[in-house]
């Protein structure tokens, strides 16, 4: 069985247990932190970043390589498609996300919920506005410009596209940050329907109990 190291309110984490979920692919799920001391999690990340995955002996890190690692072990339902222009947007929209989207969101979610809940020290609230005033504007607007009536990114059904640009969104709404529907009414639109499925409800809704225990 597979195994996924990591605590899933990590975008990239939750990327590779909701592709897990559906793809219905069993998994074992370890959220261990950064420097857990577990050996497996070690030899599966040597630097120590999550998610690191275990599959008997063979260790792999990195979400975007676990997710064609399970895509190979279970090709069905595909995430990531065969025709050659759906997989290059699908894989274009998952760098998008992790290397354009989540880099700019990470600043406020860092400052705003990580820095003071989890590191005892105070988030720097100059980088987490500038990053909400400037960087993640244009991105809105251009996932706003590109959602189909299909209601996925890519083709007509759900792929790793929509659970990596979903999955960022997920930290956002952890820090209070709520979409304005009016200027993005497909994007609001799109983000609902993915994140009430069950592979993601059912994430958002044990890291969002696991908040409000820590909020006190």
């Amino acid at each position: 069985m597979i195994t996924i190291f990591g605590a899933s309110m990590s975008p990239f984490v939750r990327k590779t247990l909701v592709v897990a979920s559906e793809k219905g692919l069993p998994i074992e799920h370890k959220p261990v932190g950064l420097r857990d001391k577990d050996p497996v999690f070690q030899a599966a990340s040597p630097f120590r970043k999550i998610p690191a995955m275990a599959d008997g002996d063979y260790h792999l890190a990195d979400s975007s390589a676990i997710v064609h690692y399970m895509e190979a072990v279970q090709p069905a339902p595909a995430m990531i498609p065969a025709p050659a222009k759906a997989r290059g947007k699908v894989i274009w929209y998952d760098e998008m996300a992790d290397t354009i989207f989540i880099a700019a969101g990470g600043k406020m979610f860092f400052n705003r919920l990580v820095a003071p809940m989890f590191m005892g020290m105070a988030g720097d609230e100059a980088v987490a506005a500038k990053a909400e005033a400037e960087e993640l504007p244009p991105i809105l607007a251009y996932l706003e410009s590109v959602i189909p009536a299909s209601g996925f990114l890519v083709g007509d059904s759900i792929t790793l596209a929509d659970i990596s640009v979903t999955s960022g969104f997920v930290n956002l709404d952890h820090i209070g940050y709520e979409l304005d529907a009016a200027a993005y009414p497909k994007l609001a639109a799109y983000l609902a329907a993915i994140k009430a499925r069950p592979s993601f409800a059912k994430l958002i809704a044990a890291e969002t109990a696991m908040l409000a225990k820590l909020r006190g």
